[in-house]
């Protein structure tokens, strides 16, 4: 059994912002909710979230992810303070204790479930999680004998040039048997120049404590300021754009593409270069998305095709083409075999398969069947100033260019618009409509204008 306890109560006022550190966005989800994510396979009993500054804010934020318990640090007074604030919360329980830091986002699964087997197949005291650094200046480091039991942690300031030598430091996750350490949780002093109470001094008087090394040192980096999670950004796109790219997707310029992880690609996918493809999106196998292109929040059906368009909460089915230059949005729906062109953009519009909009057109809040052809600067004029409306087009109906549907209105089967007309009425199935004055030719218009003018 575990308890998952994430600290998430510091305000990280080197980030210069106003938003609580631990929200901040991270290849689209927060810091903190990846650190949740990275113990999901843990199958926690309790996941415990310490807050203080902006707590409304974080627990609003929060507020999707099932199972949390929020408990407010109302004064920070360092990571044993922090965990002191479960004292009343813990009463009578037996199990372990994992502590998770929640500006810490690039935790790997795997590495949290080696940690907690390596805890209770030990029956330790504490484990803590290190790390091997290249670099390892500025951070304190631990000693452990040949069986990775530490015998000493010691701060870099009080290393010696030999002890300077181990590149093993405490990356700050820890899981404790929560009845030892629920004993000299009481008793930890602040004895230090930022008089804060450390989560560190309750590893040095429980025993047995051992170190788990983290094969992937980035995994602990921490976050503190925008160049470090700038930094963050880089090494979790590496780790998307690897793992998909194994999977048999094409990426062909990988330093100019982004994938949140949130995304899902099957086989055969090709992206070009500058394609961003953002939140729960689906792309299926044998589509072509690029270049040029921004999805986020769409499925993309099998063999789609889609060229420096933007298409957001929409759906492409299967052997559809997108683009150059066209915009989806608002839970737009493109059914299969269609074509949607140049400079087209749809808004809360759904279109039955084979059905085509290739140029300079705007259809907002429409239904349109199959087979359908809308012609080129062909609107739907869906907004009165108050009210939006909606379009309804038949199987098979095609407009002429420059045509304006003013919502609410619905046109047949089989219906043909001339070029130029302006639709206020609806059109019956099998019918020819035409919207426009007469041409009117005036010989010689010219010539008498211009004798007017001298």
């Amino acid at each position: 059994m575990v308890v998952v306890a994430i600290l998430a109560a510091g305000r990280g006022t080197r980030m210069k912002s106003n938003l609580p550190k631990v929200l901040h966005s991270l290849g689209g989800r927060s810091l903190v909710e990846r650190v949740i994510h990275s113990v999901e396979p843990l199958s926690p009993s309790r996941k415990m979230v310490i807050i203080g500054y902006q707590a409304e804010e974080v627990k609003t934020a929060m507020e999707p992810i099932s199972g949390l318990e929020f408990i407010e640090q109302t004064v920070q007074l360092g990571t044993g303070h922090a965990i002191q604030q479960l004292l009343p919360h813990l009463q009578g329980y037996e199990g372990d204790l994992l502590v998770l830091n929640g500006d810490v986002p690039l935790l790997r699964q795997e590495t949290m479930k080696n940690l907690l087997h390596t805890h209770q197949e030990n029956k330790n005291a504490a484990t803590i999680l290190t790390a091997c650094l290249p670099d390892p200046q500025g951070y304190g480091r631990v000693f452990c004998n040949a069986e990775n039991f530490v015998q000493q942690i010691v701060e870099h300031k009080d290393c010696t040039d030999a002890q300077k030598q181990n590149r093993r430091i405490n990356a700050g996750i820890y899981c404790f048997r929560w009845q030892n350490l629920e004993q000299v949780l009481p008793y930890l002093e602040a004895n230090n120049a930022q008089k804060e109470y450390y989560l560190t001094d309750a590893v040095t008087q429980v025993n047995p404590v051992m170190a788990v090394d983290v094969e992937d040192y980035q995994e602990i980096l921490g976050i503190n300021d925008r160049l470090q999670l700038a930094d963050a950004y880089e090494i979790l796109q590496q780790r998307v754009k690897e793992q998909w790219m194994m999977a048999g997707v094409s990426i062909i310029d990988p330093s100019s593409v982004t994938i949140d992880e949130t995304v899902e690609l099957q086989p055969d996918v090709v992206l070009e270069p500058q394609t961003h493809i953002r939140g729960n999106t689906v792309i299926c196998s044998g589509s072509h998305i690029g270049p040029g292109c921004l999805i986020e929040n769409s499925e993309i059906g099998a063999n789609v095709t889609v060229r420096y368009s933007v298409i957001t909460d929409s759906c492409i089915k299967a052997g559809s083409k997108v683009g150059p230059y066209a915009h989806l949005r608002g839970h737009a729906e493109v059914g299969e075999g269609c074509r949607i062109g140049n400079f087209v953009e749809l808004k809360k519009t759904k279109l039955g398969d084979k059905t085509n909009v290739a140029h300079l057109s705007y259809l907002g809040d429409t239904t349109a069947g199959s087979k359908v052809n809308i012609g080129a600067g062909t609107i739907t004029a869906n907004y009165d100033g108050v009210n939006k409306h909606p379009t309804q087009i038949g199987d098979r109906t095609s407009t002429g260019a420059n045509t304006i549907l003013v919502a609410p209105v619905t046109l047949g089967d089989d219906v043909y618009v001339a070029a130029g007309s302006t639709i206020t009425e609806n059109i019956p199935n099998d019918s020819l409509a035409v919207a426009r004055t007469r041409q009117i030719i005036k010989a010689g218009w010219v010539s008498k204008k211009k004798k007017s003018q001298q």
